[in-house]
Order: C-alpha cells, then structure tokens, then sequence
C-alpha cells in the first residue's frame, strides 16, 4: 500500500529554505516512527508531499496509518492506488473498473489534481472520467457542490494515483523545528491541552510536576505524561521533572496572608520552573492559564506571577472556555485522565485577594523562607518520558467508612477547615494535624496504632496516605464518612 502525506497548509507557504528544512524534520521523525512498525518501510520526498511504502498486512497498515494521523506536521494522509499514465481512455476505464460498485446509485463528482506537462488540461480529465462513470457506472448523477462520492485522482508527470481514503492529520508544524520548552503539568484539563498545544507548534514540551500532595498524584500525572508523549511526541525524547513542593506549601500556609496564598504559590512554581529550564536550555515556560478561570488569573494576578520570572510564559489557552478545553481534551484521548485526576485543594485563600499587585504581593512574600524553595528544586527528580511507565505501580490504599475503637483519626484538613466544620466521632480518638505537617509528624506518632487519615473530599487524605505507604507505614488507611 502507498499512502501520500499532504503537509500542514502553512508549511507550504514558507520560504523555500525554510519549508525545506520543515520537510527534512518532518521525515527524520517518521523514520523513527514508523521503522518500528514495519522495518521494510519506505519513504520517499518531494517537495509537496511524502510517499510512504508499506507492507500487504492490513493490521500493519493500520497502524502506520493511525501513526501518522497523530504526527505533527501532516494536514491529511491519501491511501493511493498507483499505476503508469496511459491515455485519457485508458484512464477512464481503469476509473470505471475501481469506483463502479461505490458509484451505483449514487451523485459524484470527479476531482484531478495535475503536476508536469501533458497533453490534456485536469478539466478534460474532469470531464472525460465524468462522463464515463456515468455511462458505466449506474450513478445517479454528477453533483459538483454536495456529492455523496468523490473520485479523486493526481497525476504526477507520468504516474497516476487513484485515492481510496482520506485520513486527516493533526496539522501543525514537525516537532524538533521550534525551540524546546518547559511545561507545568499538574495533569488536569488546561495543562494537558496547553502541552498538547505546543506538541501541535512543533514545540517540544518538556514536564515539570509539582508535587503538593504524594506519589498517588504524581502517578496519574505520569500516566498523562506518558500518553501524550507516546501518542504525539514519540520521535523525540522528553524529560518528566518531577519537583517536591509540600514544604513550600507547608511555608505558604504558615507564613503568607491568606488572600495571597493561591498567587504567590504560583509564584514560587514560576521561580523553580524558570530556574529548572534555564539550567537545561529550555526557552520559555507554558501554563494551562484561562483569563478569570479561577482568582488567581484575572489581569492582576496574572502580572503579578509573572513578575516572579524574567522567563518567557506562554499561555496557549488565555482566552479559551472550559467547555472548548474539556472538547479537546476529549478529542485528543486524555479527558478520561484528566476527569479522575485528584484536585488538590490546600492552598485556596478564604478571600482571595483578585486585584493584587506588586507591592501586596511583596509584603506577603517577605515572611516566606526561600532556602525551601531552594531545597526543592535541589530535590527534583527528571525521568525520561519513555520510561514513566515502569514506574507507576503504588500500594493500593485501603479506604474505610467507619473508625474501630483503638484506631485513631487524623484530621488533615488545614485549620480554617477544621474550625469551620469541626470532626466529631464518638468514642473514637481524633487528632489535628495539618496536612503540611503530617509527613513530618507522623515518625512521632505511635507506630503501634493504626491510623485513619481524614479530609472532606478524601482527595488530600488519599495522597498522603498513600506518601506515608510508600514510605513502609503499613499502619495507614484514609477515613470516608458516608455523606449526609
């Protein structure tokens, strides 16, 4: 089987020398794709398109197909039928003898695209094709604006190729032709389709996970990581950094006023991911931003973030709607990734502060001790992505929905929860500690005791009981009341 690759339409429109070197990527990556597959392969260049040569398999085919649909770079794929150019008549019977079964009963038009010098014009191939489908064929008719069936064709210099499908590519630009960047990840929607974004540029988006709950979080990250990396990004090699921030939390909530907290965490997650791509060459930073998605990204506070880095900050989804975020993600097969990822929740002010500025955000910070920020970024950890998936197996956490006598419950809520709605269980022995203190505290806790950790949403409970498993506590289970 042939398949034909048309290039993303702005790839055309480049300068000679620069749509030559887009070309050259473009198929450097598909060898690499697509050797592994079928290690006979061929490919071939020119310079509108592609040919690429491949096996009889049809489960073969289909993945090299499904392959170069998820490839940057390709506006669509054409399966071809290939044959020397005979005349016009000829031509026509070689039309009638492959569409007459999709034609009969049916309105078509004819469509020829023609590259060299020949004797005839595309509308005489148009034109004579037509007329001999309609003859033959038992079609319907001949619709030019809405037909049911396209007969498409291209004539290249002395070679025909009959187009049996038509597979559309995800557009965009060959990845390894833009510089390199540093996406934050926290695996949700907008991070997701913000990483997807680039990867669509030609962008390679290197991951840089913040860490503000436990190694159940950074698993389902990971595994988001490695999908787009692995349905996307496979020609190239990028790099999962994963940067541990619970103590940076833990000297937010301690030592930040309250309507600052949510900016000047982002804050601090801008300082260590520009200092991380600075140190690997990485050209700018990309969030999942969204103007006035959440109080943190009104003008204001956006400024003020931004302030904390000299570093370039992209932000492909500024103006984009939940619902559109949510559709792609959708499309591109990471919505159900997203939708079960754990929202973490411990650092939202009360009152967020929605019009801060440089001065507030300055007094706020002047608490903060920045020899934390400091060790966590010593203590960032970077994966290759290709490997992310020998690494996700986790103790499963057992969770519970009523406290034995003899246990104990730790609440880990952060205190202003804890005040508001207090936890009150008869007869059971319940303990306050925050959940930016548990990791620390709990070495002192009676190692003989069994102990159920408990947050309103069971989402912070999760992570940290599944941190303090993973750490040999096998005294540890996460607490669910029953709602109502």
């Amino acid at each position: 089987m042939k398949l034909i690759i048309k290039f993303f339409a702005e790839i055309t429109i480049k300068s000679p020398q620069v749509r030559k070197r887009f070309v050259s990527q473009l198929r450097k990556n598909l060898k690499v794709l697509l050797k592994p597959i079928d290690p006979e392969l061929r490919i071939n260049g020119n310079w509108d398109s592609l040919e690429v040569v491949t096996g009889d398999d049809p489960a073969l085919q289909a993945r090299v197909i499904e392959r170069l649909c998820n490839t940057p770079g390709i506006n669509h794929i054409h399966e071809v039928r290939e044959y020397p150019l005979g005349s016009l008549d000829e031509l026509a019977e070689l039309c009638v003898e492959r569409f007459a079964e999709q034609l009969r009963g049916r309105t078509f038009a004819v469509r020829c695209k023609r590259i060299g010098s020949h004797p005839f014009s595309s509308t005489d191939v148009n034109r004579q094709i037509g007329s001999r489908l309609m003859e033959r064929t038992g079609a319907a008719g001949v619709s030019l604006t809405d037909p049911e069936v396209q007969v498409q064709l291209e004539i290249r210099q002395q070679r025909v190729f009959l187009i049996q499908a038509r597979h559309e590519g995800l557009g965009g630009f060959p990845l390894g032709t833009m510089e390199p960047v540093l996406s934050l990840m926290s695996g949700g929607f907008d991070s997701t389709v913000a990483s997807y974004q680039m990867l669509q540029r030609g962008i390679l988006p290197h991951f840089v996970f913040f860490n503000l709950g436990g190694r159940a979080h950074e698993l389902g990250v990971r595994q988001v990581a490695h999908y787009l990396w692995e349905r996307y990004a496979a020609s190239h090699r990028l790099r999962f950094i994963s940067v541990p921030f619970e103590g940076v939390v833990a000297e937010i909530l301690q030592n930040v006023d309250n309507s600052q907290m949510g900016v000047v965490l982002k804050r601090m997650m801008l300082r260590a991911a520009s200092h991380i791509a600075a140190r690997r060459g990485f050209q700018a930073l990309v969030t999942g931003e969204a103007i006035a998605q959440v109080s943190s990204q009104t003008l204001p506070n956006l400024a003020a973030i931004d302030q904390a880095s000299d570093m370039l900050v992209l932000r492909p989804l500024i103006t984009t709607s939940k619902t559109e975020i949510i559709r792609t993600a959708r499309r591109i097969g990471t919505e159900a990734f997203s939708s079960s990822m754990p929202e973490y929740c411990g650092v939202i002010s009360v009152s967020p502060d929605i019009h801060t500025n440089a001065r507030k955000v300055a007094a706020a910070e002047a608490g903060f001790d920045f020899s934390v920020l400091d060790e966590a970024i010593e203590q960032a950890t970077s994966t290759d992505c290709c490997d992310l998936e020998l690494d996700m197996e986790g103790s499963e956490v057992e969770t519970v929905q009523q406290a034995l006598v003899g246990q104990v419950v730790l609440d880990i809520r952060h205190p202003d929860e804890e005040e508001a709605k207090p936890l009150v269980l008869e007869g059971i022995e319940v303990r306050k500690v925050p959940f930016y203190q548990l990791n620390s505290r709990f070495a002192e806790l009676d190692p003989g005791r069994a102990y159920l950790l408990y947050c309103e949403k069971g989402v912070m409970s999760q992570l940290h009981a599944q941190y303090l498993l993973d750490r040999g506590h096998d005294n540890v289970r996460v607490l669910r009341l029953p709602r109502g």
